[in-house]
Formats: structure tokens, C-alpha cells, sequence
């Protein structure tokens, strides 16, 4: 069984959801400033979404809803996931962001599965709490050899594709390890490194 993973923020989606999703807070710039310091690897991943989804506190779950359906797609996105389930792959995401934007990405893709985090709200309002399956820098590399075993999938026949810090975990359970627009931090781990903001671009390396 072929299986290809995408992290989503940055990678499927261009951009940070949880940046946008501060943005009518005022707080777009202090919350991204975290956020580019957690992909480095400089912040641990859990502290650092803990602290950017406080700031969120208040938002009410329509504007969530409304944002996350109108997130820009990287160029090339949905000719890639086609091509891969045309191959034979599953197409999953992993996302340190929230089910919000990769359920309604899911509908749009046509990717297989999303594994992601939930922003909790009360009385329509997001009350700055989260949790769910990728809370942690390990989550992602633990979700694979998991997702691994249940379909009967390979590290050989895995291509893995992502952009920050908190994509290594799963860089170690697959032989094609593609980073996509990233940082140094994962470039070092990758052994396919696609510079331009192109999904279609890693098609070659994984027919």
C-alpha cells in the first residue's frame, strides 16, 4: 500500500491558519512572529500552540468557520493529490493546526483522511483551549508508524511531505522525505528539497 502524507499549513495551504485566524483579533503579527519561531524549531510545538490558541480566545466559531473556508491553496495542491490516488497512494494530512481547515480542505482535495487538532469552544466562542491527535513534535512521526501498521504500508513505499520543525517526527518513517518551501531545520533531514511554491514539482520523484 502505497501511502503519501502532507502536513497541511504552509505545505497544502499557503499560509498558517492560526495566523489568519488572529488576524481580525489584531493579533495576526504577534501570533505569526510564534509560529515562525515554532517551524525553526526554536519554540517547543506544544507550548507554542498552546500559548498562539489562547490568543484566539473570543473568536466566535463562525468567523473560524468562514476563515478556514477561504484559506489559499498552495499552487498545484489538487493536481498533486489527484495524480498520487491516480497512482495508487493514500493521501492523508497531518496537522498541527485544526480539523476546522483541513475537514473543509478534505472536501476540496479529495485527500483520504486528516488527522489534526480542535479548537474548543462554548456558547459559539473559542474559550483559547485545544487539544487532539497533534499536539506534540512527536505526534506526526507517531501517527505514521500507527497509520503504517493499520494499512499494511511500507517506510519504502511512504513519501512524506512537509515544511517546519514539527515534520521530522515523520520524516523518520518514510524513505522519500520531501521538504517543501522549508526550513533549514527539516531540509537537513529531507532527501528531496523543492524550493518553489509548486506542489506539482515532487510529482516526478514519486510516480
Amino acid at each position: 500500500m502505497k501511502l503519501a502524507v502532507f502536513d497541511f499549513d504552509s505545505t497544502l495551504m499557503d499560509g498558517e491558519t492560526i495566523d489568519f485566524l488572529a488576524e481580525p483579533l489584531g493579533l495576526k503579527e504577534k501570533v505569526a512572529v510564534i509560529t515562525e519561531m515554532a517551524m525553526r524549531g526554536e519554540l517547543d510545538f506544544f507550548e507554542s500552540l498552546t500559548t498562539r490558541v489562547q490568543l484566539l480566545e473570543g473568536l466566535p466559531e463562525k468567523k473560524v468557520d468562514e476563515i478556514c473556508r477561504n484559506l489559499p491553496f498552495m499552487p498545484g495542491a489538487k493536481k498533486t493529490i489527484q495524480t498520487l490516488k491516480n497512482q495508487g497512494y493514500r493521501v492523508v494530512v497531518f496537522s498541527g493546526g485544526f480539523r476546522n481547515a483541513t475537514s473543509h480542505a478534505q472536501k476540496v482535495l479529495g485527500f483520504d483522511a486528516d488527522f489534526s487538532n480542535i479548537l474548543h469552544a462554548k456558547d459559539g466562542r473559542l474559550t483559547g483551549l485545544v487539544g487532539g491527535e497533534m499536539m506534540f513534535d512527536f505526534s506526526k512521526g507517531d501517527m505514521l508508524k500507527r497509520l503504517q501498521r493499520l494499512i499494511g504500508a511500507t517506510a519504502e513505499e511512504t513519501v512524506v511531505v512537509g515544511d517546519g520543525a514539527n515534520d521530522r517526527s515523520m520524516f523518520s518513517y518514510a524513505e522519500k522525505r520531501i521538504a517543501f518551501c522549508a526550513k533549514e531545520i527539516l531540509k537537513k533531514e529531507a532527501n528531496i528539497v523543492i524550493d518553489t511554491k509548486d506542489l506539482t514539482k515532487i510529482l516526478p520523484y514519486v510516480s
